[in-house]
């Protein structure tokens, strides 16, 4: 059909221009017609018959979240590399005859021939960073070291090398950091635990311990962990509340505090129970700050919390 009408059409026009005639006269009925196909070329919705044109969407931005993750995996593969490096020049016996102060300077120096040498590309805010990292994992407590110095962070939980959360104003939410592998983050266990002469391992998993500022540490590490060393951290706090305190912040009234202090000078006997994180711990350091001075105090805890003023303390811990 189509070859027909084109041998028809090209033999009765061959040379010929078509007669040009006027346009139609524009009516408002095919104004209409000719502006509808413009309207309706965008993609349309049906409301009750009703077609209204939709807007297509906005292109989805970016994801920086990826290029950040790339950046995040090349700065661990270059830490573990330099920190590898690092082990296989130093000696560790002579830097721990060296002051803290020392030791780091020492560690400082040796990381910035090693980069150096191999060439790494890094800034110097990514430089500073891999130097403050890798003398905290060679003379601290690796990655855990910028959140233990933070006084906002009231608990720290580390669920496997790659998994940390912190408690902030009440809150959980997830941290940034990581350790290299399992492996490390139960050497840092193991350092920790060490510090109060305890251990942990296959053989005694499980073991509660505190830092030299009184955090309270729990670690539970393989078989019984399975994704790798679990960690919790309960930081201690600087700043002792007081029953006042607890007065003003509404988690006692003034007649209970009242009775509380009157408790606390008689030397009645007292049972302080809660749960987890409901402030036992706290109510009893309110309650000891009555005990006279001149009194002699022995404790015994699981592990050391308490925070006594009296001159005369006898602390033990089982």
């Amino acid at each position: 059909m189509f070859g027909k009408r084109g041998n028809e059409g090209s033999g009765k026009s061959v040379g010929l221009m078509p007669p040009v005639s006027a346009p139609p006269a524009m009516t408002p009925q095919s104004a209409m017609k000719s502006t509808a196909p413009e309207i309706l070329a965008e993609p349309v919705r049906d409301t009750g018959g009703v077609r209204q044109a939709v807007a297509p969407p906005p292109l989805a931005p970016p994801a920086a979240g990826r290029r950040r993750q790339a950046r995040t995996e090349q700065y661990y593969d270059t830490k573990s590399q330099v920190f590898s490096a690092l082990i296989d020049t130093i000696d560790l016996s002579q830097l721990a005859k060296l002051d803290a102060e020392s030791a780091r300077e020492e560690i400082r120096d040796i990381v910035n021939d090693i980069i150096t040498i191999k060439n790494f590309a890094m800034s110097i805010s990514e430089q500073e960073e891999l130097l403050e990292d890798i003398c905290n994992d060679v003379l601290g407590y690796g990655p855990l070291e910028p959140l233990l110095a933070r006084d906002d962070i009231a608990d720290i939980m580390v669920n496997g090398a790659g998994q940390t959360f912190i408690e902030v104003g009440g809150k959980t939410i997830e941290s940034e950091i990581r350790f290299r592998d399992n492996a490390q983050l139960l050497s840092i266990c193991q350092r920790i635990v060490s510090q109060v002469g305890r251990r942990v391992d296959e053989s005694s998993p499980i073991c509660d311990a505190r830092l030299p500022d009184g955090s309270r540490v729990n670690v539970i590490a393989p078989p019984l962990a399975l994704d790798g060393p679990a960690l919790t951290i309960r930081k201690f706090k600087k700043d002792k509340l007081t029953l006042d305190q607890l007065v003003k912040f509404g988690a006692i009234t003034p007649e209970g505090a009242t009775v509380l202090q009157i408790i606390g000078r008689v030397r009645c006997n007292v049972v302080i129970s809660g749960g987890t994180g409901s402030g036992k711990t706290t109510l009893l350091n309110c309650l000891t700050s009555y005990i006279d001075k001149d009194e002699r105090v022995i404790t015994c805890e699981d592990t050391a919390e308490l925070q006594l003023q009296q001159p005369h303390v006898v602390r033990l811990e089982t």
